[in-house]
Formats: C-alpha cells, sequence, structure tokens
C-alpha cells in the first residue's frame, strides 16, 4: 500500500525535530488517505509545537478562482493557528513569520506541470529558510501524471515569471520531494532540506493507480484526469479561448463561439497526437471567458495515458486555430501573475520563440525537434535527484 510523505512523518518522526517549532504550508488537499487533513494530525503528534500555517495560490481551502485574486492572512478555526497567505500583499513569506517556526513542513499536491505556481510557493520558501536560518522538511506525494514522462520545451530565463522561474520542461516528471531536491542543489538555494519520501509509490503510477482518494488542490483540477491535460491545456489562459473555466470540466473542454468543428478537425489531421480523442461538442460557460454564450469546441479524453502528449496535443490545436481565424483570435493581454508588460502566452510558454514559431507556421513536429537536446540535459540532471526507481 503506498503511504505519503505526511503519513510516513506521523509514523516516525526524524530526530532533527525533536522539540523544534513547526510551520506547515499546505491547503485543503493536504490530507491523509483517511481524508482527515494534515494540520489535524500534525497538532495531535506534536501539540503546541505546531505554531503556524501557510497557504499557497488559490487560497488554504482552493475558494480563489483565478490568478491575481489573492488570499488574505487569517486564523485557522479548527487548530486556533494563524495562517499566512503566501498569495496576497506578497508571494514571498518574510521574516516575521518565519520567525514562528524553526523548521517549515511542506505538503502540497502537486499537478507536474512548470506552470503550477505551487512548485515557486515552495522555491520562495526554500530561499526565506536559508535567508533566516531555518530548516525545511518537504512530505511527499504523488505526481499524479506519474514520473516518467517529460515534454516540453525548457524554460528561457529570459521568460522567467511566478509560472516559471526556472528552466523546467512543461511536464518534469518529478515528485514535488524530488522537485526539492533539484531546485535547492541546481539553483543553489541554499536551504537545509529534507524529504520524507512515499512508501509504494513507482514512476510509473498515475493518480487514479495508486488507491489514495484525490482532493481538488486548486478550484479548476477537479480531478486526476484534468492533471493529465493541463500540461498542454493551461496554455489557452494565454488566449481570449475559453479554456473551459466556468464549467464542470475545466482544461477538458475548450472552445469559443467562433471555432468551426470541421475546420479544425481537418486541420489537425496533419499531426500525429496519439493517446487522445478530440470530441466535438457545445458548451456554455457560466464564469469567466465566454460566459453566458455558447462555445463550439471539443472535450479532450485521454485514451492512453502512456502516450498521451498533452503540450503537442494543445499546441497543434492553438496552431491551427491561429491561422483559421486571425481576425478572431487573440492573445490575452498582460497583466497575467503580476506580470504587467510582457505577454502572458510567452510566460506560459516559457519562450517567445515557441509563439514565434507557432505564428510564422512552422510544424509542431519541427518545434519540437528543436527542445529534444534541452529535454536530454534535463533528463541526466533529473536522475541525481529521483527518490523512486
Amino acid at each position: 500500500m503506498l503511504t505519503i510523505g505526511l503519513e510516513n512523518l506521523l509514523a516516525a518522526a526524524p530526530a532533527a525535530l525533536d522539540g523544534k517549532r513547526l510551520g506547515l504550508l499546505s491547503n485543503q488537499a493536504s490530507t491523509a488517505r483517511n481524508l482527515v487533513h494534515g494540520r489535524l494530525l500534525l497538532q495531535q503528534r506534536f501539540g503546541s509545537r505546531l505554531t503556524c500555517l501557510f497557504s499557497p495560490q488559490h487560497g488554504f481551502f482552493c475558494e480563489k478562482q483565478d490568478n491575481m485574486i489573492e488570499s488574505a492572512h487569517q486564523m485557522d478555526e479548527l487548530t486556533g493557528l494563524p495562517l499566512f497567505s503566501l498569495y496576497g500583499d506578497s508571494r514571498r513569506p518574510s521574516q516575521a513569520m518565519f520567525d514562528h517556526l524553526d523548521v517549515l513542513l511542506i505538503d502540497l499536491v502537486d499537478v507536474g506541470t512548470r506552470v503550477y505556481t505551487f512548485l515557486y510557493t515552495m522555491a520562495y520558501c526554500l530561499e526565506a529558510a536559508a535567508e533566516y536560518g531555518k530548516s525545511v522538511v518537504v512530505l511527499d506525494r504523488p505526481n499524479p501524471v506519474g514520473g516518467i514522462a517529460i515534454e516540453g520545451n525548457i524554460l528561457d530565463p529570459e521568460w522567467a515569471s511566478f509560472v516559471g522561474l526556472y528552466p523546467l520542461p512543461m511536464r518534469h516528471g518529478l515528485t514535488f520531494g524530488e522537485l526539492a531536491l533539484l531546485l535547492n542543489q541546481e539553483f543553489k538555494l541554499g536551504a537545509d532540506l529534507q524529504v520524507i519520501p512515499m512508501q509504494g509509490w513507482q514512476r510509473s503510477m498515475l493518480f487514479r493507480d495508486t488507491g489514495f482518494p484525490w482532493v481538488f488542490p486548486s478550484p479548476n483540477m477537479p480531478t486526476p484526469e484534468t492533471a493529465l491535460v493541463y500540461p498542454g491545456q493551461v496554455i489557452w489562459e494565454g488566449t481570449n479561448i475559453s479554456e473551459g473555466r466556468g464549467t464542470t470540466l475545466p482544461f477538458e473542454l475548450v472552445g469559443t463561439p467562433f471555432w468551426e468543428h470541421a475546420a479544425i478537425s481537418r486541420a489537425l489531421q496533419h499531426t500525429d497526437l496519439p493517446g487522445c480523442f478530440l470530441r466535438p461538442l457545445l458548451f456554455e460557460p457560466t464564469s469567466g471567458k465566454w460566459a453566458g454564450h455558447g462555445c463550439v469546441g471539443f472535450q479532450l479524453h485521454v485514451t492512453d495515458a502512456a502516450t498521451f502528449l498533452p503540450y503537442r496535443t494543445s499546441l497543434a490545436l492553438l496552431q491551427s486555430v491561429m491561422q483559421l481565424y486571425p481576425a478572431d483570435f487573440s492573445y490575452k493581454e498582460p497583466p497575467y501573475e503580476y506580470e504587467y508588460e510582457r505577454l502572458p502566452m510567452d510566460l506560459i510558454l516559457g519562450d517567445k520563440r515557441i509563439r514565434q514559431d507557432l505564428e510564422a507556421g512552422v510544424s509542431v513536429a519541427e518545434i519540437e525537434a528543436g527542445w529534444q537536446e534541452g529535454l536530454q540535459e534535463f533528463r541526466a540532471m533529473r536522475m541525481k535527484y529521483l527518490l523512486y526507481r
């Protein structure tokens, strides 16, 4: 049976925690197998030594819908502890916040994609821990899209932002603990870092294979199937196309009133899109882009997760609609994740040249060929940090 880092810490806490004041960075998804939240279990185990809580983007209960919707500091009713928002007036923890603790425990559900901001909240905490002389313990959890496949271009540091601070591919194939080790070492963050690993997790596992209950880690990540398509479908955030927000199937649905099923389907025939089926449909978002308008679009069904290439699939669809509807298609304008000048699409893609190549009609296959060398270098680097073989 798979056990996560939280459960393994509770069963056998490392001696390094003896007598230490503990903080916890988590959100509502950070539960044990029995769906009891980690902060309650940690308070039962460590009592008053658990002194404070932290939350990432979307608020502790994942109640904040979109980017740049901030959450405030508050008191947690169940534990009576201060809850500091790391997506409010600042994304970085302050020294005053870290004065409450000796060791920060990080227990977050990640979704295996470069642009998911929890990763950078963790990175800022590692930097702060190094600066303020604190320690960090990451309680590891499964990567819901598996630990083998990697895909996409390596982020160009020129396009670094809160949706991509480090040169990672779009789908990195690492657990949160492995990511912490890699970032701390390769980018010299300098934190005193320990990872409490899982037991029983295999790299080939998708989330449904783990037998662990899914609790949504952000408001538009309702199921593990959402996470499977997210490494590609997230690019629609940088456009005027609905990515399915305001429906029950965010990121699985994509569309807009000006699309045409037949024309797009014909355009996509030129690209090999394994492991998926784009099913034509109509949908009407209740909020977000095109709220209250009928959208012509597709539901992206994953038929074989082992061969599915989410980034390729969404880039091919993006290029098709850019070419078919040049007068109607547009990019989202700034701001986006506290960037007020650079184009959101370039930040999401992590390299302006990807967008420029798509606009110029360079095939997705040719674009992919251009990033293989970078992927090989990343694959070799990540081997040093794999906790699960």
